[in-house]
């Protein structure tokens, strides 16, 4: 049995208790095992890509209890490239919190860090719907105590929002849970995958409700509107590096839907065929419409950036809603790349908020540092709107390519155009407010300092991460298009979980 796949999960959740009973009052200790942990599962994870990009998919049994009666582990390509993308994500976002000082607002801030570390490994591993359930309450607590890290009644009311909004997608997803066991008895998904398809057509209304409540539970997860009411306060009144963490946690309801709707309810399945298409997407196209718009509309820089990750949220879910090996590659290509650059534009409102009273768009003194803080918002902007040549502009040129057999093509390539014309604006309002603006203002007689060496590092690594996706879009595609293969032929997933290589599992009696 293979160990290492195990590791993603074990580590951070040894790293985060030990920091609270040993490490508690040295913020140095907490630091260097902080970013130990993280470079740590950076190389697991890059070593679990490598294992998984010949198509290899590796179990993992706790306990040694076969599937589908224990809990199971699986590393497959999807699930290897969204942990890789976590790790090399935390690492910059960690050392932005370090060399801004947030982790010192709080005491627990690397503690709570890790936990969270440990509950998205374990949802992009887990084999069973039933610990991704676990694993998404593991999210819930860690990123409710980060959050609110360093208080304020502002941020205790944000988080507080966002812990009912994803309360009740639990309750949902409970209620799912619980329609799928009662109908087939497992719910281990390979085990699903064959059982699900084997149900009557005369006897699907208890599963289709439950295909339709998961369906919900994940678009609450990825902000899908009219689901999305939770994000926009959240993100803006979250600490910089924190918002810029939870960059990944909308991508938990993308891997989920990807995950559940090609292998247990797959678009040729009868009783499911059309939930995709008749509420994904137009969901999805509503989706792009309102981010873009809350883009143009915002007054605050950290709001803006906010909608402008529902936006990228849309781009991702009308991709995953065609349903195609075209349109699951285009979105797992676009899933990095809004990642990356949301990351880096929480961050840069980080850096702005840092020299100013507040993150109104409004004139204001010129901040220090002001030159670069502006260089890299106009890149990470270029990146977020899709312009040529960064790779916002190549993922959105494979959706619209992947939409080309679509019925809602039209719509498709209608709404993604004018909403990136409407962004354009947008962002370049706030660029012009914030940064072009405060050159005519005299600065303040005791301006901030300016942000460390640090804090630069990381934005500029993010950045340098999305020329490296552009410049290496093509590798990217290609390896991208094997995921989206390998999730539309899952019998070797199945075979290698439930031991029965290239076959379906037949239910087992009483069920």
């Amino acid at each position: 049995m293979m160990h290492w796949i195990i590791l993603p999960v074990i580590l951070p959740a040894i790293v985060a208790p030990f920091i609270v009973l040993a490490a508690r009052y040295h913020i140095g200790i907490q630091r260097v095992l902080s970013v130990a942990s993280v470079l740590a599962l950076i190389a697991i994870a890059a070593g679990l890509v490598r294992q998984a990009s010949d198509g290899t998919v590796t179990l993992y049994q706790l306990g040694d209890w076969a599937a589908p009666f224990g809990i199971v582990l699986v590393a497959d390509r999807l699930s290897t490239m969204m942990l890789l993308l976590t790790a090399v994500l935390s690492i910059f976002v960690l050392l932005y919190a370090i060399g801004s000082k947030w982790d010192e607002r709080g005491r627990h801030f690397h503690a709570l860090f890790q936990f969270q570390m440990m509950g998205l490994m374990g949802a992009f591993l887990t084999g069973d719907l039933f610990n991704l359930f676990v694993f998404f309450e593991v999210l819930l607590i860690a990123s409710y105590g980060l959050m609110i890290h360093s208080g304020g009644n502002v941020r205790l009311r944000a988080g507080v929002q966002y812990v009912l909004y994803n309360l009740l997608a639990s309750t949902l997803f409970l209620f799912a849970l619980g329609a799928i066991y009662a109908e087939t008895g497992t719910l281990n998904m390979a085990d699903l995958a064959g059982r699900v398809a084997m149900i009557d057509a005369g006897s699907t209304v208890g599963i289709r409700v439950a295909a339709v409540l998961l369906l919900l539970v994940f678009a609450i997860k990825a902000a899908i509107v009219p689901l999305h009411f939770w994000l926009p306060s959240s993100y803006a009144e979250a600490p910089g590096p924190v918002a810029a963490l939870f960059a990944v946690m909308t991508k938990v309801g993308a891997y989920a839907i990807i995950r559940v709707y090609t292998l247990i309810f797959p678009p040729d399945l009868e009783f499911t065929a059309g939930l995709h298409g008749l509420w994904l997407a137009p969901a999805a196209l509503i989706t792009i419409a309102v981010g873009m718009i809350g883009v143009l509309a915002a007054r605050r820089l950290d709001r803006l950036v906010a909608y402008a990750v529902i936006g990228s949220m849309g781009m991702v879910m009308i991709a995953i809603a065609l349903f195609t090996q075209a349109g699951i590659a285009a979105a797992l290509y676009y899933i990095p790349h809004s990642t990356l650059a949301s990351a880096a534009l929480f961050l840069i409102a980080d850096l702005v908020r840092s020299g100013r009273a507040d993150l109104r768009l409004s004139a204001a003194p010129q901040i220090a540092g002001a030159p670069l803080t502006a260089g890299m918002f106009f890149v990470a902007a270029i990146a977020m709107i899709g312009l040529p040549p960064l790779s916002g502009f190549v993922g959105k040129l494979l959706i619209l390519t992947a939409a080309l057999d679509s019925s809602l093509v039209v719509w498709i390539w209608a709404v993604v155009l004018i909403t990136s014309v409407i962004s354009l604006v947008g962002f370049g309002r706030a660029g012009s407010t914030i940064f072009w603006k405060a050159r005519a203002l005299a600065p303040e007689d005791d301006p901030a300092p300016a942000p460390s060496a640090l804090a630069y590092t990381s934005v500029g690594g993010l950045l340098a991460l999305l020329v490296a996706l552009t410049v290496l879009a093509g590798p990217a595609h290609r390896y991208t298009t094997a995921i989206a293969a390998q999730l539309f032929a899952p019998a070797p997933y199945i075979g290698t979980v439930l031991d029965t290589p290239g076959k379906l599992s037949p239910p087992q009696e009483g069920n």
